[in-house]
């Protein structure tokens, strides 16, 4: 099926219903899963937030605990995935570009809107204004992608070019940026800074190792972002019914060239830029606890330099849990989820009245939002049966 301009509308109309929904349960949004009580939870949120926005390495250690590795990233942080606490962290809030880690932001933001049963079939408008050595996964012109696929070439291979799809169809480019940054927002990610959706290096786009913590701490609670985050192998359309493999570049998760595997890596996301260096946010589970490590530009060791650097801090991490105080929290800045200011061009943006959908498709689309994805993807398949002009 070809989605076309009337079908983003409906997403673009879909989303905006979700925010209302949110926008009536602030409280219910505002907890997002998080364990309200939990005394680690209770330690992280007295800690004062100011200290994680001091230079250097920052840590409580107890009695017994092990010293933290000497690594060489320019900034990292280490994380507890259930409870939210910080349990040390260097240049925490320190601005830096993020690579490919900021899809983690991407799909948080994205993957809600596009049910992944979706079919599309791209135009070359859509692929339009990629950068220079951008990384892709194939996707081509004139060919139909299922909306999973795409997210397969977006976690995999970091496919700048399934982004600029889905972008596409969950509202354009800009408006993509525009959402992700009232995302980042709402969750507490202050130090982020959209230009480019894909992570390419633009001046001025920026996020820290604790902005990507939080990322990446959010997105494993959507068990469509888990699974894909998670995903080793996966085929890829090549048109004509044939397909290719395509394999998870984050070495810690599949152990190729030389890395070994680390035990009970969930993923998440991996990245590199000229202007970034080398970026990681990854996440293991080990005895019972999750960890959410962020490893920004290593500066000694080469380009496996973050694995080996964020294997190092995991391992800490499993270590001393239970023997270091909390020096913050990733739910610290968190603020209850409201309508920003975004939230009007996206709506305005989204089409003109001529080509939107009527008042009955829209209360169809908004019960659809209520009902789920499925729903969704039925509204989609029932707009794109009708003929167009």
């Amino acid at each position: 099926m070809k989605i076309g301009f009337s079908s983003r509308v409906a997403v673009s109309t879909c989303a905006l219903c979700v925010a209302g929904l949110l926008g009536l349960t602030p409280a219910v949004a505002a907890a997002d899963g998080a364990d309200a009580g939990g005394p680690e939870r209770q330690r992280a949120a007295a800690a004062d937030p100011s200290v994680l926005h001091r230079a250097g390495t920052q840590v409580q250690r107890r009695a017994g605990a092990p010293r933290v590795p000497s690594v060489s990233a320019l900034a990292w942080v280490v994380a507890d995935a259930d409870s939210g606490a910080v349990l040390a962290a260097h240049d925490a809030h320190r601005k830096l570009p993020p690579a490919s880690t900021l899809k983690t932001l991407f799909a948080l933001t994205v993957l809600p809107l596009l049910p992944g049963g979706v079919r599309h079939k791209v135009d070359a408008g859509e692929l339009a204004g990629m950068g220079a050595g951008s990384s892709r996964v194939g996707v081509a012109e004139g060919r139909t992608y299922r909306v999973a696929d795409l997210w397969h070439g977006v976690f995999l291979n970091s496919g700048n070019d399934a982004v600029r799809v889905l972008a596409e169809l969950s509202g354009g480019w800009r408006t993509t940026a525009a959402r992700m940054q009232a995302k980042a927002r709402s969750l507490g990610a202050l130090d982020t800074k959209v230009l480019s959706p894909d992570g390419y290096d633009t001046p001025g786009q920026v996020s820290s190792a604790y902005d990507l913590a939080v990322f990446g701490r959010a997105g494993l609670r959507s068990p469509d972002f888990a699974r894909y985050c998670a995903t080793v192998e996966a085929r890829f359309p090549g048109g004509g019914g044939w397909s290719y493999p395509i394999r998870n570049t984050n070495r810690l998760l599949t152990g190729a060239d030389g890395v070994a595997r680390y035990p009970g890596l969930i993923g998440v996301k991996n990245g590199y830029t000229s202007k970034a260096g080398h970026t990681l946010v990854a996440a293991a589970r080990k005895g019972g606890r999750t960890l959410v490590v962020t490893v920004m530009n290593p500066r000694a060791g080469g380009g496996l330099a973050v694995y080996e650097e964020t294997r190092a801090l995991l391992d800490w991490g499993f270590a001393a849990a239970g023997r270091v105080e909390p020096v913050g929290s990733l739910d610290a800045l968190r603020a209850r989820p409201r309508p920003g200011p975004e939230a009007v061009p996206a709506a305005a943006a989204a089409a003109p009245v001529a080509k939107g959908p009527g008042w009955a498709e829209t209360w169809a689309i908004m019960a659809a939002a209520g009902l789920g994805g499925g729903s969704v993807a039925l509204a989609l398949r029932a707009r794109s049966r009708r003929p167009r002009s």
